[in-house]
């Protein structure tokens, strides 16, 4: 009875290992290339941020168009002397004037070059948040991967293990099986369940996360087609510390946004001291009959007098704040050398840990099963000892699962703090 037990519980582990149990009808199979593109066109994030790019782009537009001038007229309402309203003829009087402001020192071009940085500003901040979904989207698909193939060695023993209880709950009380290995076999079985119950709710998680950045309707399940080929063939090696440093410095556009906000604080700090000088209105003006002529034509100028407000408060802040914004850009460019030296440290770490694999491992696997087998039907191994090798299997299947996971997202890591995709 107990070969025939330990017969089920292997054909089980074989048959389960090839079956995963969050794999339903609604099941949507996809290539990272695939996922890349349904990323690329439905992610709402990004169309939100599209529109802001468009937004800022219409304020440069805006930002070039000169000041409407001011048309004014008016005309008499009431004339005591004849007791009459809108008087007309030689008894009415009407005034009109027409003004225009110019804008001196500068302002509107500079009004301009503002507002064309904060377009630049707008497109790099929509580069940054496409790196980051991007990196996102990558590192979820490889972790779900992985993290499925840990959930198949579950769902394969806990499958075996359900039977093995199953056919020990039928012979109980004939004496075939002491109540001793009956407990040791359920409390296995119960352990297996409740970690495959986290393993499923950490899938879940991070399953639900790739569903809102696809746009993938909340019933459907994801299930990532890794080119497993090109992930073992990636190598840390393939390129210098420097090269990818310039990378970096070329195109990280967390970089790229401290540098622009350096400039829009030094165009405002312009800007700020040329609202110092005052603007200038010109004025056309008509009175037909209020001056000492008739028909009065005249034109004239008028400017604020600078004597109490120069605008120094908001020209010594746009002054700090230059000071603060190259302050943050260096900072930010520290981050950035630090960030890919220690991501290129970690690549080089995982992929010597991952070179440590032993290819073999599967098939010696397979091959002691038979060998296990044969030793517990001799009674040269308990049923503890045969449920601990199997244990042993799962411990060494989730590290290695646990370390190609790590090995992709050290790569990954790599192409998200350079900003291009040396590795794919």
């Amino acid at each position: 009875m107990i070969k025939r037990l330990i017969l089920l519980f292997l054909v089980c582990c074989l048959l389960g290992a090839s079956s995963s149990a969050q794999l339903t009808a609604d099941t949507v199979r996809l290539s990272l290339p695939d996922a890349e593109k349904i990323f690329l066109d439905s992610n709402l994030l990004l169309l939100a941020q599209k529109y802001n790019v468009d937004a800022q782009k219409a304020l440069v537009m805006q930002a070039k168009l000169w000041p409407n001038p001011n048309f004014g007229i008016s005309h008499g309402l009431y004339s005591g002397t004849l007791n009459k309203f809108f008087p007309l003829g030689a008894n009415d009087e009407t005034t009109a004037a027409l003004s225009q402001l110019i804008m001196l020192a500068g302002k509107r071009n500079k009004q301009v070059k503002i507002a064309q940085a904060n377009a630049r500003l707008s497109e790099y901040q929509f580069f940054d948040l496409l790196r980051t979904l991007k990196y996102t989207l990558r590192t979820d698909f490889f972790n779900i991967f992985y993290l499925q193939k840990s959930a198949k060695i579950y769902d394969a023993e806990i499958t075996a293990l359900q039977q093995v209880v199953n056919a020990f709950a039928q012979q109980e009380g004939k004496g075939y099986i002491s109540q001793k290995e009956v407990v040791r076999i359920k409390a296995q079985l119960y352990s297996l369940q409740s970690e495959y119950n986290d393993l499923t709710n950490q899938i879940n998680d991070v399953e639900s996360e790739l569903r809102l950045i696809l746009q993938v309707k909340p019933g459907k399940y994801i299930d990532p087609l890794a080119d497993t080929n090109s992930v073992a063939s990636l190598s840390p090696a393939k390129y210098p510390l420097s090269v990818l440093i310039d990378s970096a410095y070329q195109n990280r556009t967390d970089l790229m946004i401290a540098k622009a906000n350096t400039d829009i604080n030094k165009l405002n700090y312009t800007y700020q001291k040329a609202l110092a000088v005052p603007d200038l209105t010109l004025s056309l003006g008509y009175d037909e009959q209020g001056s000492f002529l008739t028909n009065f034509v005249g034109i004239g100028a008028s400017i604020d007098l600078p004597f109490f407000n120069r605008n120094q408060g908001n020209i010594k802040s746009a002054k700090v704040m230059i000071e603060y914004s190259a302050a943050s850009q260096k900072s930010t460019e520290a981050t950035v050398s630090e960030n890919v030296a220690r991501s290129l440290q970690k690549a080089f770490a995982q992929d010597k840990l991952y070179q440590t694999i032993d290819p073999k491992f599967t098939a010696d696997f397979s091959r002691l099963q038979n060998e296990v087998l044969i030793n517990y039907q001799k009674r040269n191994l308990s049923i503890l000892e045969f449920l601990d090798f199997y244990d042993s299997y799962k411990q060494n299947v989730l590290q290695i699962n646990a370390i190609q996971y790590n090995r992709v997202q050290a790569f990954e890591d790599l192409n998200f703090y350079t900003g291009t995709n040396f590795f794919n």
